[in-house]
């Protein structure tokens, strides 16, 4: 209603001016009867009013189209009524709507191409380096410890290559059913083993055996193993122990990766989560890229957990997995 009047408030203007400039010609061309002009006002008024009744009804849709936000894209589309005005309307509108499809159609195979290019990319660049991890692991030269760690730092890279370009796919990759927690913590410790060594710090895992909780293992496994990596590179030459435990609490089990590191600065917490953002650790450690703990966090949304993350700097840093559980299988 309010846009009918905008819209129509110069026509209402225009009326009034009209209607009193013919009462004063009425009244220079010598008619001087009141109850008539009177009359003949009321009648004009009434059928200016009737105009205006009409063509808001006739434009109803159109204006609560106007006014209403879209709660979606289809809407935008929709009839808003058969008037001259609103049906050139409604065909400008799903016009704009049919190109505006076809350019997300455009750009949604676009990016599903560049998802399968990257994805087999990945896969293609994993075997070369597999071969060269295999011909250097037995070697015990010195100099072979760096190409092993250069190496494991090339599999962790195209590791979140592959997983963040799956991202906007997850539900095509997800499968929800029970995972033994420790079988899983321990096998992704076991993954890291050669980083654990390297920076000289080792896990305490305690964490109940026969304990299932409803998740996806790969994209958890994932997760946990952007979150060991960190808690490693921030406590090597600091402390020598990560611990990772677990603790129920009602329905749901938290998961705890614990470590006695460099900390978050206070200033830095609230972004951590952010893509990209690196903070004043990222910046004094380096090979930090900013998409870990994001990666972890939007994982953890998909899989319908919760991640918090608590940390002092020169304390450490503790990141804890909430997670639905499934059952506990008896030991």
């Amino acid at each position: 209603m309010r846009l009918f009047w905008k819209e129509h408030v110069p026509l209402v203007f225009m009326y009034a001016g009209q209607l009193l400039l013919t009462v004063y010609m009425c009244r220079l061309s010598g008619f001087r009867n009141t109850f008539d002009l009177a009359y003949i006002c009321m009648v004009n008024t009434a059928l200016f009013a009737f105009y205006l009744i009409y063509r808001y009804i006739r434009h109803f849709q159109m204006y609560q189209r106007l006014t209403r936000p879209l709660s979606s894209l289809d809407e935008s589309a929709g009839y808003i009524g058969n008037a001259p005005l609103a049906d050139a309307l409604g065909h400008l509108l799903q016009e704009k709507y049919r190109l505006y499809q076809n350019d997300i159609e455009r750009y949604r195979k676009k990016l599903t191409d560049h998802v399968t290019f990257i994805n087999q990319w990945v896969h293609q660049m994993k075997t070369p380096l597999s071969v060269m991890h295999l011909a250097v692991q037995q070697e015990t030269d010195p100099f072979f410890d760096s190409m092993r760690e250069e190496i494991d730092k090339l599999k962790k890279g195209l590791d979140t290559v592959l997983y963040t370009s799956r991202l906007d796919a997850f539900e095509q990759d997800f499968v929800a059913e029970p995972v033994a927690l420790r079988q899983l913590v321990g096998k992704v410790a076991a993954e890291h083993k050669n980083l654990w060594i390297r920076n000289k710090v080792f896990p305490e895992i305690q964490v109940d055996d026969g304990l299932m909780v409803m998740s996806d293992d790969k994209w958890l496994a994932f997760a946990l193993g952007q979150l060991i990596t960190n808690a490693v590179r921030y406590s090597a030459g600091l402390s020598s122990r990560i611990m990772i435990t677990s603790e129920v609490q009602g329905q749901q089990v938290v998961l705890e990766i614990r470590d006695h590191g460099v900390g978050i600065p206070k200033q830095d917490i609230k972004r951590v989560f952010d893509a990209y953002f690196t903070g004043e650790n990222g910046r004094r450690f380096g090979e930090s890229t900013g998409m870990g703990l994001y990666l972890v966090r939007e994982i953890a949304s998909r899989l319908d957990h919760h991640v918090e993350l608590e940390s002092e700097q020169g304390q450490g840093t503790a990141v804890r997995i909430w997670m639905r559980i499934a059952h506990v299988q008896a030991i």
